[in-house]
Order: C-alpha cells, then structure tokens, then sequence
C-alpha cells in the first residue's frame, strides 16, 4: 500500500488519486459488441453458444426447473438457510420503508395535478457467480422488486450446470420463480433484446465483471435496448481513522475490501503516521490467514495510504474521492457526519464494519462505483419503479392559467403551443 501526505501533494496530484481506471479496453468492447449483435439477431441460440464457450454451460435446460429450487432447499444446510432468511428480513424491513407516495395538488383553481407511482413491469436481475456464489446480491437486488410490485422478476446467473442453492434459496424467499442459468455479456444481451421464446426486460440490474458492465452500457444506448440500474466499476472503500482507532479493525476492514479482486480499492485516510504504521503489521499479520490472499496483495499494490494535516482535511478528500463504501472510524464518529457529502453508504464507528452492510445490517450493498456517488446513491425499492403525472383541466381553469402559457409559448416563437390553449376559449 502507497503512502502520501496530503500537505506535498499539487491539486493535480490529489485529482490523479481521486481518478479510476477505466473500465473497460477497446478489445474488451469490440468483443461484447459482437456478442450483442449476436444474441440480439439470434437470442437464445446464440446466448447458449457464448455460455458453453465462457463458462462451459452443459445443462439441458436454460431454466432453473421448479424441482431444482425445492432440491436447493432440502440440500442447503440449516445454518446457511437460518442466516440468508435473517438477512432477508432485516434488508426488507428497511428497503420497506423507501415505497414513494402518490400526491395530488390542485395547482391553480381547476388545475389538478396528480403524480402516481408505478412498478415497472419487466425486471432482469443479474447474479455474478465468478469465483464463489453470491446469495447477499440475489437478497440486495429480489427485495427492492418484490417490495416495488413488479410484474415480472426475471434473474441470470452464470453456471455450467446448475445454479448455487444458496442464490435459489434467496430467489425463492424473493419470490422470484423465472431464472436463467446464462451470464456474461450473453445474459445481458438475452434480458435486454429477449427472443421470440424470451420476453425482453425493461431494466437491468446487478454487478458484473467488465463484460457485464460493458453489456450494460452498451444496451442502455441501443433503442433496441432497455435501461439499466448504474454503470459499476471495480468495488471500493475508504476509511477514514484516528489514532484512536483499533489498528486491527482497520486492516481487517481494508482487506475485507481487497479481497474481491486485484482491481478493487481498499483506500486508508488518516492523520495518524503512527496508526499507519500498526494498520500494515496488522495487514501483514492478517493476510496470512485468506485464503484470497492473492487477490487481496494485487488490490492492496493499486492501494494507498493518505496522511493528512487533520480529520477536517481527510474528509475534504474522502468527499473529492467519492467512495462506494465509506468507513468512520475516529473519536466522536457522529460529529462529523455532516461533513460527509459524497458516499455510496456510510459504517459509522469502531464497530460497525462494511461486512454488515454487505449482508445482514439492513441497507443495499448494490452501491454506486467510479466516483459516480457524488451523483447518485445505491439500488434502492424506487430504481424498481417509475413516476406518472396526470393533469385534468377545467374550462374555468385553462382560463386561469390561460395568459401564462400564451405568453411563454410566444416568447419561445411557438406559435402553434399557444393556438392549443386560444382554440379552446374562443
């Protein structure tokens, strides 16, 4: 892990550190391009191609069968099942609470205004399953759209075979019946542009690999297309630490966030040298014992360290950083809440580490990456809905909002907006 002090760094400097990788090459777009083009012109044929080529798909059945959810019950043993249905019901109590609320206002005397929440019918839900399963996405991603009412609930998950019980025990307890063993590139392209034997989503959501990602972007800019929940980079977490912080907490924080993968960023800002010091023995100590050890040294290498003047200065920088995750660790945690600007969601205190959020606590893990928290905040129950306005005018009222109207179509030399409103008070 680098280290900086934030009093010998230029502005341009401290911008470079704030600045990600880009997330994805030329060759890898080229690629997923083809892909699309393919399944969009063949669907399902195609799709199947590409899943037996990458992830060597060997299932008879592009479904999860309904006897492959009852057997994924009965095999998934009690302690696992216990733990994703106490999970399920802390992440649906607070997910709960985010159901927006229909309003109506009459805004001028015979103006009646009214703005209705919807669920969006079709929903495709995508389940990464590289290099272990994760049942935490299935629950972070099924609830919003259980709770939203969607019509639809479809999920994709990559396997060659079949599907991990823990992820099928988490759709079911989500309600979701409709899944496809298909991933990649390949599963986006299938929810997005459907066949004549799959009904085509209207939104997609889920993380994915830079393939994934990629698909997503792409598709959200194709008419053909659908829209899609965010664009996610490589995962991250920034913790901000005292020289009151347990140095233990601290590393064991960090490479809880290295060890999803070589480019995520695990990122310590203190005003502590000492406590940086003890962070590295404790990361050295810790590592030992991963069995992701690998993954978590490759991330630790595109890491840093930023020493700063003081706690004021190190969240100045986390919010010019703008983190998915960001760690409080510092005396007196709740006194500086306000100055957090921009995170994708917030562990406050020494007690309170990123795992928690990432399974059980209540909140989404599904978070916005790329410093594109200063614009936006995780996968929520409205993601899963759309907003409607409706307006019912009387003849009184078109009278009194007559002379506004007029005048703005006119002063914009739309001629024909204000003939709609003089046509019908002649």
């Amino acid at each position: 892990m680098k280290k900086y002090y934030l009093k010998n760094l230029s502005e341009a400097q401290i911008k470079k550190l704030t600045k990600r990788k880009n997330l994805s090459s030329v060759s890898v777009r080229k690629s997923v391009e083809n892909i699309l083009s393919d399944v969009k012109s063949n669907g399902i044929k195609s799709a199947l191609r590409y899943a037996k080529k990458f992830d060597g798909f060997s299932s008879k059945e592009i479904y999860v069968t309904k006897r492959e959810f009852e057997e994924a019950e009965k095999t998934l043993d009690v302690k696992t099942k216990e733990a994703i249905l106490s999970a399920y019901k802390n992440i649906y109590k607070f997910h709960k609470e985010q159901i927006p609320k229909n309003y109506f206002f009459e805004t001028v005397k015979g103006v009646k205004c009214e703005r209705k929440i919807i669920p969006i019918e079709n929903v495709g839900l995508y389940i990464p399953a590289g290099t272990a399963p994760l049942p935490s996405t299935m629950l972070m991603l099924g609830i919003p759209a259980q709770i939203a009412g969607c019509k639809r609930v479809v999920a994709a998950s990559p396997t060659n075979d079949k599907v991990h019980p823990s992820i099928l025990f988490a759709a079911k307890l989500c309600g979701i019946s409709e899944f496809i063993k298909i991933g990649g590139a390949q599963a986006i392209a299938l929810l997005a542009y459907g066949d004549e034997n799959f009904e085509k989503v209207d939104k997609v959501f889920g993380p994915g690999n830079q393939y994934v990602t990629q698909a997503k972007s792409l598709v959200s800019i194709d008419p053909d297309g659908c829209s899609i929940d965010m664009i996610a980079g490589p995962s991250e977490v920034l913790v901000i630490a005292d020289k009151f912080a347990n140095p233990s907490f601290v590393a064991a924080d960090l490479l809880s966030q290295a060890e999803h993968g070589k480019d995520s960023l695990a990122i310590l800002v203190t005003d502590s040298e000492t406590l940086y010091q003890q962070v590295v023995k404790q990361i050295k100590n810790q590592l030992r014992f991963l069995d992701r050890k690998n993954f978590a040294e490759a991330s630790l290498k595109n890491s840093f360290c930023l020493i700063t003047k003081s706690i004021e200065d190190a969240f100045d920088f986390s919010n010019k950083f703008a983190p998915e995750h960001l760690i409080i660790n510092i005396k007196s945690a709740d006194k500086f809440l306000n100055k957090v600007i921009n995170a994708g969601s917030v562990f406050v205190g020494q007690y309170t580490p990123e795992s928690a959020g990432d399974y059980a606590s209540g909140t989404n893990h599904s978070l916005p990456t790329y410093g594109f928290a200063k614009s936006t905040g995780g996968v929520s129950v409205e993601m899963f809905m759309k907003a409607i306005t409706f307006q019912s005018i009387s003849k009184q009222g078109l009278k009194n909002l007559s002379e506004t109207v007029i005048k703005l179509a006119e002063t914009e030399s739309l001629q024909a907006h204000a003939n709609a409103v003089k046509v019908r008070l002649k």
